[in-house]
């Protein structure tokens, strides 16, 4: 299956389900949920690998806040099934990620809802140490 009929496979899912997704210039999908913005990375070279992700949900302002939001995505990741949180690159924001490999494709569909709900624990888990450590 190549990346647009997989993104049509997630459009029509989402649609399904109540949401109002819709294609970025990559060709990923992109929908709303809670008031935040996922997306759900379509890999062309590799049907099997399901990516959703909730991008720049924390930015980081100073460099005692970059420690903590490390200490905090690893603590997060590290007590999450399948989550994982990261520091961009740049340090500056940080990101939440699901990531799987599905076979077929089609399956996303049946782990969809707590992939969202693993999502959201990572989140709601590094949010609450960054505010304790504040």
């Amino acid at each position: 299956m190549d990346k647009k009929a997989r993104a049509k496979l997630y459009m029509d899912y989402l649609t399904a389900e109540g949401y109002r997704p819709y294609i970025d210039e990559d060709g990923d999908v992109v929908f709303k949920a809670e008031g935040l913005t996922y997306i759900i990375i379509v890999d062309a070279n590799d049907e099997e690998y399901f990516r959703l992700v909730l991008p720049n949900f924390w930015s980081i302002e100073s460099g005692e806040e970059l420690l903590r939001a490390l200490y905090a995505a690893n603590h997060a990741t590290q007590t999450t099934k399948v989550a994982k949180v990261y520091v961009r690159g740049d340090g500056k924001n940080t990101w939440a990620a699901i990531e799987m490999f599905i076979k077929p494709p089609e399956n996303f569909k049946l782990v969809f809802s707590r992939a969202m709900s693993a999502l959201k624990t990572a989140v709601d888990d590094f949010v609450s140490i960054m505010r304790e450590t504040a």
